[in-house]
């Protein structure tokens, strides 16, 4: 028998309920609050109990594949170049001949992941325009809906067409009347 069930017992099953009905399950489970947050239901008042944690809708929508794929690049790539960066410094103050090709290769990979950072920019800057993010009359992404619209209305007015001769054309029936 659980705690709340032997404080219910002496008492009527009513004022029972809405009393327990009041006290709230802490984080831990085990540390009744005073606000009101359990639900008993059934005939063995069992708790109800809210979960961990709620699901939230996000708040931006998830980035493009090919802008995702170059923001993964350029991560990589600038921590590859902290870390020559540090063996660079940590071969200079140890004064070993490894500190002089270390600091070279870490200057060209930081020019390599200036680059990837632009590369990211330009993707998402050609994605939008691709894919009518970008809403301007420039924007090569309009011309591309128009004519896929195009393309759709014709398909769809040859799918009726054929289904208007399909049924035309129907068993029983005769070619003059």
């Amino acid at each position: 028998m659980g705690t709340a069930e032997r404080r219910e017992a002496p008492e009527d099953g009513v004022t029972a309920r809405s009393r327990t009905g009041q006290r709230r399950e802490a984080p831990d489970r085990d540390i009744p609050s005073q606000s009101r947050d359990t639900e008993f239901a059934g005939p063995q008042q069992q708790p109800y109990y809210r979960p961990l944690w709620v699901e939230e809708a996000a708040r931006r929508r998830r980035m493009p594949d090919p802008v995702r794929t170059a923001a993964v690049r350029a991560v990589l790539i600038i921590s590859v170049t902290l870390i020559q960066a540090m063996v660079a410094f940590l071969c200079t103050m140890a004064g070993s001949w490894l500190a002089f090709p270390m600091v070279i290769s870490s200057v060209a990979s930081t020019v390599v992941a200036t680059w990837s950072v632009v590369d990211i920019w330009v993707t998402r800057q050609v994605w939008n325009q691709r894919n009518g993010v970008v809403s301007v009359p420039s924007s090569t992404a309009r011309a591309l809906r128009r004519e896929r619209r195009t393309a759709r209305r014709q398909a769809r007015a040859a799918e009726r067409e054929r289904e208007r001769i399909r049924r035309r054309g129907g068993a029983g029936q005769l070619s003059h009347p």
